[in-house]
């Protein structure tokens, strides 16, 4: 991977989520600005900016079709904008900050965590999501609602069984609930021994991959919930994905900036780091950010990937032949 990587300045406060769309065409980027940027994949071209939170973006998902986006924030508030205008079409407003959000498979559904916080529990909202006419007509009222008890959620998807929702927590634990009762369906505790900080699912959804603030990033079973296979650094981790159509899992983080040295800042030592799916061994290290990386989204074909960092900048790479031509158990020619 020995081109120079697209370096995308649009965000004047550090990145919190971004995402490609199903095609790969376009990257979108959540701040603490309280903007979300959306960029040509290709080329890192700004497109638009969809303009209107009050505080930070912590969140953001964008349905299948490239049509609605949702955004989350701290303003409490909960955001449906047409991806081709930029337009708000829908506002939820809630007592707390939204810190999650999701589309369901067939973009019927979203499902968002709001924090704990001031007399009000965290909870988990199902939103059916009206498709006809122009998406401005939504209704208020979740489809369900619930608190989960016990450690609170903080991140949560839709697996590829349908009414259930899956979620990770500040405990560690993973967990299936069910998405109309809220009821707890399945769980599993020891998950990860500290914070859930990212849940990405397989394209097919049937396994997912998180990270945590315990170092670890862990493959599981999206049924059973059996953790599969395990990737041990020596750094707090913020964000793990899967990479489709070679045997990779992307890792990101690094120790939060206070205590971090100046020389490390310096010298930009936040890495992407490359590790096997399959043997569990790290295969390479992509050098870059001038602070811990906050969120790293694989484009959908597997030929790039993107990396948000606390410096505030978004930096694209494109696969060259080199990585594709690796040898399934070699270190990968990304040592740049």
């Amino acid at each position: 991977m020995s081109q120079r990587p697209i370096l995308l300045q649009g965000h004047e406060r550090s990145l919190t989520q971004i995402k490609f769309n199903k095609e790969g065409d376009l990257l979108f980027s959540a701040s603490k600005d309280s903007l979300v940027n959306v960029w040509f994949s290709h080329n890192g071209e700004r497109l638009g900016t969809y303009d209107g939170h009050n505080g930070t973006v912590w969140t953001l998902d964008v349905d299948s079709q490239s049509r609605f986006l949702v955004t989350g924030s701290a303003d409490n508030e909960m955001r449906l904008w047409s991806v081709q205008s930029g337009k708000c079409l829908f506002v939820w407003e809630f007592p707390t900050a939204v810190k999650r959000v999701a589309f369901s498979e067939n973009d019927e559904q979203i499902v968002c965590i709001t924090e704990q916080r001031m007399g009000h529990q965290g909870a988990i909202r199902v939103f059916n999501i009206n498709r006809e006419g122009d998406g401005t007509n939504q209704s208020r009222e979740p489809e369900s609602m619930f608190h989960p008890v016990g450690s609170k959620a903080t991140v949560c998807a839709f697996p590829y069984m349908p009414g259930l929702i899956l979620t990770g927590h500040e405990s560690g634990k993973v967990a299936l609930f069910d998405a109309k009762s809220g009821e707890e369906v399945a769980s599993n505790e020891r998950a990860h021994m500290d914070v859930v900080t990212d849940l990405q699912l397989s394209v097919d959804r049937s396994y997912f991959i998180t990270s945590s603030k315990d170092k670890t990033a862990r493959i599981h079973d999206a049924k059973t919930l059996t953790v599969l296979k395990t990737f041990s650094t020596e750094t707090p981790l913020n964000s793990a994905c899967l990479t489709p159509n070679t045997p990779y899992v992307l890792l990101g983080g690094g120790q939060e900036a206070m205590n971090v040295t100046t020389t490390s800042l310096r010298q930009g030592k936040f890495e992407t780091r490359f590790w096997h799916k399959i043997f569990e061994e790290e295969v390479g290290r992509v050098k870059g950010h001038f602070g811990p990386l906050n969120t790293i989204a694989v484009h959908p074909a597997g030929t790039a990937y993107a990396s948000g960092g606390e410096d505030g900048f978004v930096r694209v790479h494109h696969f060259d032949d080199s990585y594709f031509r690796a040898k399934p158990y070699g270190d990968i020619e990304i040592l740049n």
